[in-house]
């Protein structure tokens, strides 16, 4: 193996990831490994001097060596391990080609993260109150990590997707009392006015398109350093109305045939899209509807 051609930096943040997908501490790796916790988090640096360190990491982690390493395809089981990833590329991508339901994360407001917590909450998903804290803590990080170093993210977005949204509001399970609901899709369509806010205060070219063609139901994300492409992130996860974040395998890959195949589909489906008076007017008559 060519150690030389090994990015040790992004095997240590895929290390981190699949530590928090596998709900495991720094603590509990040291000790499987029989090394310090610092050393973990050296290695989560990307300090690793042996490769057989990452075999034996591979194998506590449930992947493989060539995942590990970023020559195979990575996957999250974990909501909160693939979050992790997808903050990890954010935080070294210039640009980055968005899809998700309804809308990426990344545009919703500042009171969304509390409503999210609210409908995990009542989702009735069988997880642990520690892993919904890990994943809204990172959510947390993702958010604020995006409006300070404001990456350029174009988002494409369904006119269905939205639709659904409002119809539905934002509840974690449909049995909940008629009141409760009104309350729900008035919070939705506030999520919908900050949205035309956002392409309001667009100053260059558009970020954001709405399209009403029909789109994949599978959530992507492409990320670019300038024009170089790093990874395509394809996600089951959803943060929207009933959302979920525990069960689905999402993956990533660095693959360019897959990369170049996904952006040719992005940008097909971003020519015949709505944008800028155009998108908000569509955004306003879908709301003026519910």
């Amino acid at each position: 193996m060519n150690t030389g051609s090994i990015d040790y930096c992004a095997i240590g943040q895929r290390l981190r990831a699949y530590r928090i997908a596998a709900s495991l501490k720094a603590e509990d790796i040291a000790q499987n490994l029989r090394i310090s916790r610092a050393a973990v988090y050296r290695l989560e640096k990307g300090e690793i001097i042996k490769i057989e360190t990452l075999g034996r990491l591979a194998t506590l982690l449930d992947t493989s060596l060539a995942s590990l390493i970023g020559i195979d395809t990575e996957y999250y089981s974990s909501g909160e391990g693939f979050f992790e990833r997808m903050r990890q590329l954010e935080e070294q991508s210039t640009h980055i080609y968005s899809h998700f339901d309804p809308f990426s994360f990344l545009l919703t407001s500042p009171d969304y993260l509390s409503h999210l917590a609210m409908m995990l909450d009542e989702s009735g998903d069988s997880i642990n109150l520690k892993k919904y804290a890990t994943t809204l803590a990172i959510l947390k990080e993702r958010q604020t990590q995006f409006y300070r170093s404001a990456p350029n993210v174009i988002n494409l977005i369904s006119l269905r997707n939205v639709e659904r949204f409002l119809h539905i509001g934002l509840v974690g399970n449909l049995n909940l009392s008629p009141g409760k609901k009104s309350e729900r899709m008035l919070l939705a369509r506030k999520e919908v006015y900050h949205l035309i806010e956002l392409i309001e205060q667009q100053t260059y070219s558009p970020t954001i398109a709405i399209t009403e063609h029909a789109i994949p139901s599978i959530a992507f994300q492409l990320f670019y350093q300038n024009e170089a492409p790093i990874s395509l992130a394809m996600s089951p996860f959803r943060l929207g109305e009933l959302p979920n974040v525990t069960t689905g395998i999402a993956s990533i890959t660095s693959s360019h045939d897959a990369i170049k195949r996904y952006r040719l589909l992005f940008d097909k489906l971003w020519q015949n899209s709505a944008k800028d008076e155009q998108a908000i007017e569509l955004l306003k008559a879908t709301l003026d509807k519910f």
